[in-house]
């Protein structure tokens, strides 16, 4: 009897031996205290584990509680709010490519990898795409972003609010919202590490599109992101003559599921309940009550890592509070210190992109006082293990002032 076509072609490849995840995973869970994904509550656990009709009346509320509760977050009154099945360079790419085209004037404003990756969407979807760039360790001043929209004309302009690559704080966001609406161009905001770790008003400061992610301020899952969308950037979206060449980026269709109760495509229902509880948790504790708790701990964590004897990166004025870089001593490289960190202490910290330096995370869950103890403790115990001298009871110390308001 021959053998069949479905016996034939299932043999060629060989079923491969795998391990089970409880093999792979390490026996004591790793803390990740990098630059994200950030750990999660157990309301968020627990909802991640949840798959229900993607269209029926369940998701229907919780859509719509969603959006009201990022409306509080991003502190907008705007109706467009939208979730995006991707990671925040998917909300980033859906701002982007809904507002800007062929031959739109963007200016970015670019002072690390994740701002120039804007610039770089825009100049994939084809706009006349003009950078600023700012020096390492730096923002723009006021003048020279001025001058560059004199210069420039842009219809848009683009800013990271906390520049994760190099840990800058772009403080002057509300100041360069106001220059560019007054020139009449449209501005967007990347607060994927910042949203919910410090004030970012997004009507009051007159920004037009914002984006994040899930996995870094609002201690969600990877991988479901959010961005709002002002009155005017709608208009303009929805204004556009050439269709988006990103469907399932396209805000135009997305609105179908999000604010008509529609397919656009199956939503990662998981991410989205994750999404909600996360959204949830910040509303109980409150915006005011959260910067309050990122700040004081990641002050005290700067404090920490001066005391012992290493340098953080970014100068005070311009220090971002989300994520906190630290010098690399001389002779090392940052994998040799977060494969040790990893390994010998399970902490995962992150490098950075070709920088000399460790980034330790201040989002969300990462911003509790054990965490932080544990952290402090590690990374001065992989310091000594790699025969760099640090003063181990002094930076304890100066962590225990400051998260008892002693700084």
């Amino acid at each position: 009897m021959p053998t069949s076509s479905f016996t034939s072609a299932s043999s060629a490849v060989p079923c491969p031996v795998v391990e089970s995840l409880d093999a792979i995973l390490p026996e004591e869970p790793l803390l990740m205290m990098g630059a994200g994904p950030v750990p999660i509550p157990a309301a968020v656990a627990k909802a991640n584990a949840i798959v229900i009709n993607h269209l029926g009346g369940t998701m229907v509320k919780v859509i719509g509680q969603v959006k009201s509760m990022a409306r509080y977050v991003f502190q907008t009154n705007s109706k467009w709010v939208l979730g995006v099945a991707g990671p925040g360079s998917a909300a980033m790419e859906m701002a982007i490519s809904n507002l800007a085209w062929e031959g739109t004037r963007v200016l970015s404003i670019k002072n690390g990898f994740f701002s120039e990756r804007m610039a770089e969407m825009g100049r994939r979807v084809g706009a006349r795409v003009s950078t600023l760039n700012v020096a390492d360790r730096a923002v723009a001043s006021l003048e020279e972003i001025a001058g560059a929209i004199r210069r420039e004309r842009p219809e848009i302009v683009t800013v990271v609010q906390g520049e994760t690559s190099n840990t800058v704080w772009n403080y002057h966001l509300k100041e360069i919202a106001a220059l560019a609406k007054a020139a009449g161009a449209l501005v967007i905001v990347d607060a994927v590490c910042t949203l919910s770790t410090m004030p970012l008003e997004m009507d009051a400061w007159g920004i037009d599109a914002v984006i994040t992610g899930g996995q870094k301020g609002l201690s969600s899952i990877p991988g479901v992101s959010l961005i709002a969308f002002s009155d005017a950037a709608w208009a303009r979206v929805k204004g556009r003559t050439a269709p988006n060449a990103h469907w399932c980026l396209d805000a135009s269709l997305a609105e179908n599921f999000w604010h008509n109760a529609g397919y656009h495509y199956t939503a990662p229902v998981s991410g989205v309940l994750a999404l909600h509880e996360a959204l949830r948790l910040v509303c109980a504790e409150t915006l005011e009550k959260r910067f309050a708790r990122h700040l004081k701990c990641s002050l005290a964590l700067q404090d920490g890592v001066a005391a012992m004897g290493l340098r953080l990166y970014a100068p005070e004025a311009c220090r971002l509070n989300s994520v906190v870089g630290i010098e690399v001593p001389d002779g090392f490289s940052p994998a040799d210190v977060c494969s040790h960190i990893s390994r010998m202490h399970q902490v995962e910290i992150s490098g950075s992109f070709g920088l000399p330096i460790v980034r330790v995370g201040q989002m969300g869950e990462q911003c509790r006082e054990h965490n932080l103890f544990r952290t402090v403790h590690a990374l001065e115990r992989t310091m000594v293990d790699l025969g760099v001298r640090v003063d181990l009871p002094a930076g304890v110390a100066a962590l225990e002032r400051g998260l008892s308001g002693g700084r």
